[in-house]
């Protein structure tokens, strides 16, 4: 499978299918593998694009901890979409890859043909809610550091059988990429100007208020709710999350 080299660290990523171009991103300390389950369904019409975030899977696991960020993150996957030649592409993700996918959009609105956003939160307004979360990372980066990726046998089911190289690229990542320095994709919701689908599981309780969120804030969203389905609803139900998603691409503008 190919790689891009970006400024000297390797990001792994995958094509299947033919079609208008469609980049997924997984969630953090998950894998390109999360998706394995749903490419048959969305390649059949679409070149699918999976790829591993830096610290993840099959890409590099850099130990400058300055190799790790949102705008390195959003980088990576519009040097991605050149590398298969897509100069646009609906583009998704779930939770951090859903708000890595906001983040790209808020760069590079040009480039999505529409937005599909999966048990995702758009980042926080208040300083407080954002210092809180930003704990809860550092938090996870320091066990990372202590216990290893054992830390990730006691995750949800898609990290706990997640693939990783190190434990350390993780607690970087966790560091640089997955902490919030600002409300600038939140404050972006009322300006996407593309069709957007969001995603949330019935049983995902930290993303359901997140999402009715992104719903009201987006200019004609579509939310769909997956009943019996947490954080990994692709995972938990994915007939249902592929008959949510299907129509949504099908009946975009051409």
């Amino acid at each position: 499978m190919p790689k891009i080299d970006r400024d000297g660290v390797n990001i792994y990523y995958e094509v299947h299918g033919n079609g208008p171009p469609l980049l997924l991103t997984h969630g953090y300390s998950s894998t390109s593998a999360m998706w394995h389950g749903q490419i048959d369904a969305l390649a059949k019409d679409h070149t699918l694009i999976l790829w591993d975030m830096r610290g993840h899977g099959q890409s590099d696991y850099p130990d400058d901890a300055s190799a790790y960020s949102e705008d390195l993150t959003v980088g990576d996957m519009a040097t991605i979409l050149d590398a298969v030649g897509a100069k646009r592409a609906i583009i998704g993700g779930l939770s951090l890859g859903g708000y890595m996918s906001l983040a790209f959009y808020r760069a590079h609105p040009e480039r999505a043909r529409a937005l599909l956003i999966i048990d995702t939160g758009p980042g926080f307004r208040k300083d407080d809610a954002r210092e809180a979360w930003n704990a809860r990372a550092l938090a996870t980066a320091d066990r990372l550091d202590r216990e290893g990726l054992e830390v990730l046998k006691a995750a949800t089911r898609e990290r706990a059988t997640a693939s990783h190289r190190n434990a350390s690229g993780l607690a970087l990542a966790a560091r640089g990429m997955l902490t919030q320095r600002d409300a600038r994709v939140m404050e972006l919701l009322p300006e996407i100007k593309v069709p957007s689908l969001i995603v949330v599981g019935a049983d995902d309780t930290p993303f359901l208020a997140a999402s009715d969120y992104m719903a009201a804030k987006i200019p004609g969203a579509q939310k769909v709710v997956i009943p019996a389905a947490g954080h990994a609803v692709n995972i938990d139900q994915p007939e249902a999350f592929v008959d949510a998603v299907v129509p949504f691409l099908k009946n975009l503008p051409a």
